[in-house]
């Protein structure tokens, strides 16, 4: 089938239709449609909060749930969540300048010593695609540049992520150094990667250790709503 055809298709569609229609291509990894879906979904006038929150995030959560499930592996995720990126490069200018609310921030990376990069990917991926904020340190972060980041971006969440069983042990001097200037308290720490288990999450003082990225998003959506009732 031919792009024009494609074209005309979703552009025939009613809202309710094409939404559908959206959720199914970016389960597929379709970009160039979730793209368009976007575009005639905000020419018809849709908020784009709305198009972020019902086409992409309720596909995302799809895709999230049959990750869980096991239905869904890595790399069919990383093609829905290329094409969530794609729809969300249009809308995040224009959420912007709605002040259009996020679920929460977070500032996630890999730690000091670690270039593993692969899995903290598929977290920020998710994350973004369930509605937080994510500002991505990339690789080999130390303490001091997570704790800025925290601050200046004031983040609700850490994401800590380690590969190598030599770098998890520096996710316990990244918390201790929160606890030093007396901030901890005021993160989620949530923390992952291949060697770790719960064990090490509680003896390192994380919050919760995620052990895939379906998992993460839940227990970060969990932790910020708890944060909220709270405040």
């Amino acid at each position: 089938m031919s792009d024009d055809e494609d074209e005309i298709i979703l552009s025939e569609l009613d809202d309710d239709e094409l939404v559908d229609q959206m959720i199914d291509d970016l389960y597929d990894g379709m970009k160039e449609e979730i793209e368009e879906g976007v575009n005639i979904l905000l020419s018809r006038g849709w908020a784009p909060y709305d198009v972020l929150t019902k086409p992409l995030v309720g596909g995302m959560t799809i895709v999230g749930n049959d990750f869980r499930d096991g239905i869904l592996f890595v790399p069919e995720v990383l093609l829905a969540a290329g094409a969530m990126k794609a729809g969300m490069a249009i809308l995040k200018p224009l959420l912007a300048e709605t002040g259009a609310p996020t679920i929460g921030r977070m500032v996630i990376g890999t730690v000091k010593g670690d270039i593993h990069d692969i899995g903290k990917n598929l977290v920020a991926m998710m994350m973004e695609g369930a509605g937080f904020e994510i500002v991505d340190l990339g690789i080999n972060n130390p303490a001091e540049e997570y704790i800025a980041a925290l601050k200046e971006q004031n983040a609700d969440i850490l994401g800590m992520s380690a590969l190598l069983t030599t770098t998890m042990p520096y996710m316990k001097v990244v918390i201790d150094t929160l606890k030093e200037q007396g901030i901890r308290d005021d993160y989620i720490v949530l923390v992952g990667g291949a060697p770790l288990n719960e064990e090490f999450g509680r003896a390192i003082g994380a919050d919760a250790y995620c052990r895939d990225a379906a998992v993460a998003v839940e227990t970060a959506k969990s932790f910020v709503a708890r944060k909220h009732n709270q405040a």
